[in-house]
């Protein structure tokens, strides 16, 4: 029978973390700034998620949106972010630094992987826009990292699937490959099959109404996104039950 395989969670709020432990998944990233890709979430919102979960929450290092090329002071942000971290008990961190070739950049992210232990160490999907995978994949290895987040280089998992399944074959045990870009439970249950991952990453994010009944008729918009004051995403916990019960039909299918 094949192994549990492990859900991890990306959240941005409270509420998402809770709905997100209650569906029944192992592990959260926590970011915020979710339409930017993810940037480190605020000591306020580590320290409640922290105080409200028990499972591992393991906040992105990522002092801003944009490419994976950081400066001096950009690389200080993240060592003071990771002390931060480990300091309000994070399980983990989630990082990611490339050279302006598009190569990894081992040296640092190696300082950096050393500076977080005893917490277990992501490198996100910078890996996913690098020059070269199969090098970028063995610069990785080579930083210390414990695991790896990968779509296989395209925008959807779906699509990396035949590469996702070289990475886990050529890991050998170095570093845990953790499937993630767009998975839900139409095709989580087709990926964990044809890469072999222990480990899927899911946003589920869903469209919910703000509480204000208030509008302005002007239709407002304070940033980016037009009526993001009216509505948000939210993690629900049935999403995650939803995503489970597709992949735990591969196990059942399999011991059949």
């Amino acid at each position: 029978m094949p192994e549990p395989v492990l859900i991890e969670v990306c959240v941005d709020s409270v509420a998402s973390a809770l709905a997100a432990e209650r569906g029944g998944a192992q592990r959260i990233e926590l970011c915020s700034d979710l339409l930017e890709g993810g940037v480190t979430p605020s000591l306020g919102l580590l320290s409640v998620v922290r105080a409200k979960v028990s499972i591992g929450v393991h906040p992105i290092i990522r002092p801003r949106p944009g490419d994976f090329c950081y400066s001096d002071a950009e690389f200080e942000i993240m060592r003071r972010d990771i002390e931060l971290a480990r300091n309000e008990g994070a399980a983990g961190v989630v990082l990611g630094l490339l050279r302006t070739n598009g190569t990894v950049d081992v040296e640092r992210t190696r300082r950096l992987v050393e500076l977080a232990r005893p917490l277990s160490v992501t490198f996100h999907r910078a890996f996913d826009v690098s020059a070269n995978l199969l090098e970028a994949f063995e610069d990785v290895c080579a930083t210390g990292a414990d695991r790896l987040l990968t779509s296989g280089g395209e925008q959807e998992c779906l699509q990396g699937v035949d590469t996702i399944a070289k990475l886990v074959q050529a890991s050998r045990g170095r570093v845990v490959i953790m499937a993630g870009g767009r998975i839900g439970t139409k095709n989580a249950c087709h990926i964990v099959k044809r890469t072999g991952v222990s480990e899927v990453h899911v946003g589920l994010a869903t469209p919910v109404n703000g509480t204000n009944i208030h509008r302005n008729s002007r239709r407002l918009s304070l940033g980016k996104a037009h009526d993001r004051e009216f509505q948000r995403t939210e993690v629900l916990e049935e999403s995650v039950r939803d995503l489970i019960r597709a992949i735990s039909s591969r196990a059942k299918a399999s011991a059949d």
